[in-house]
């Protein structure tokens, strides 16, 4: 097995109206999540969230502690939210084995114990995507379906936003310390996501992209609300969103995605919107 990773720092909002498409996209764009029997992650100075990615095929891929968190265990300090978005797997936290199916979510609380993730069939790997934010107490390790979640039917398909919000690993259905997240399935004929858009100032965000036919793209919108950019992007592939910046999105087909924050506040609530009309 492999682990690799890398370090993106955090950017002025004035400094980002000047970047061109490759500073972009090698800033917040995350392009290689799965690779077989690797663990990718990046270690993002917006309030220092993990984002990371898991493909077990033949052995199992411990979650190892890079050398950026200065730890014995990669959750000495930190928590974890897991989704599995392949085949059938399972993940063992300590002592503990938890089977993940298709969209089946983990949180795995603060401590010192190994994570491990393995499949239960190497033709059909399982594909562990997470993040990770830091932790200053530990809860217990749970894990949540879409049965258990929160659930926001929102838009309709005459604005092309038709959309479940499944809130799963969020303060509402368990405690968590700083880390929320949640899987947003568009249905079929819709492509936009989040909107109108919003920041919220006090938490960063992560977008997962994923059940988007490899022949298509989804067009990620970032920047400050009056200064928008766009990046274009493929089927299980994730960008960053710093707190300054609006996270939306149109595709040319509907989707999945998954949205993870960490900031200092669990209100879900706690957005500026804009108009769509005063986007620029």
């Amino acid at each position: 097995m492999k682990t690799n990773y890398e370090i993106r720092y955090a950017a002025h909002p004035e400094d980002a109206r000047h970047y061109d498409t490759a500073r972009l996209r090698r800033d917040f764009l995350i392009e290689t999540l799965f690779c077989a029997n690797e663990v990718n992650m990046v270690y993002s100075m917006y309030d220092r969230m993990v984002v990371g990615g898991a493909m077990p095929v033949g052995e199992a891929l411990p979650l190892e502690a890079i050398d950026p968190l200065k730890a014995p265990f990669f959750t000495t300090r930190r928590e974890v939210g897991i989704y599995n978005v392949g085949g059938a797997g399972q993940v063992r936290v300590g002592n503990d084995v938890f089977d993940l199916d298709y969209k089946e979510a983990l949180y795995v609380g603060s401590g010192d114990r190994e994570v491990v993730f393995m499949s239960n069939d190497d033709q059909r790997p399982a594909l562990f995507y997470f993040n990770s934010a830091t932790a200053h107490c530990a809860y217990p390790c749970k894990k949540v379906t879409k049965a258990d979640a929160v659930v926001a039917h929102m838009g309709s398909l005459d604005m092309s936003n038709e959309r479940n919000i499944n809130k799963m690993l969020v303060n509402q259905v368990l405690p968590t310390c700083q880390l929320q997240m949640g899987m947003t399935e568009l249905q079929t004929g819709s492509v936009w996501n989040t909107m109108p858009a919003h920041v919220h100032s006090r938490r960063m965000e992560a977008y997962f992209y994923f059940e988007l036919p490899d022949d298509q793209a989804v067009c990620h919108f970032m920047g400050e609300p009056q200064e928008t950019r766009h990046i274009w992007m493929k089927n299980q592939q994730a960008v960053l969103s710093p707190e300054w910046s609006i996270h939306s999105a149109a595709a040319t087909h509907n989707y999945t995605f998954i949205w993870g924050m960490g900031g200092e506040n669990l209100d879900y609530g706690d957005q500026d919107f804009y108009q769509i009309t005063d986007l620029k």
